[in-house]
């Protein structure tokens, strides 16, 4: 299993607006790609936040195969939606881990 995690400090002027999209239109496209199965949404707690609260959302795949195919096929016009949308309100980073059992 894979996890591509993006984590996400977003702008106090625009965080309620933007934990909506999220929840209503980008995870909902990212999804729709079928490059993941599930998803985890959270926010980070016991943090100062004083830029603004920071998010996770953690997307789950079966395979390296399914990530390279959303990052070759997806991933420009996601990341790009974002910027067009909020601009410079927020900073995102992104890691891939792997789950070890």
């Amino acid at each position: 299993m894979i996890i591509y995690n993006v984590t996400i400090v977003v702008d106090w002027s625009i965080a309620e607006s933007w934990v909506k999209w999220m929840k209503e239109e980008h995870i909902p496209d990212v999804m729709g790609t079928a490059c993941f199965t599930s998803f985890t949404f959270c926010r980070l707690l016991e943090l100062e936040d004083l830029d603004g609260p920071t998010y996770t959302c953690q997307y789950f795949a079966e395979s390296k195969a399914n990530y390279n195919r959303y990052l070759e096929l997806h991933s420009a016009a996601m990341r790009q939606s974002g910027i067009d949308r909020w601009q410079d309100k927020f900073m995102a980073f992104r890691t891939l881990m792997q789950v070890v059992q």
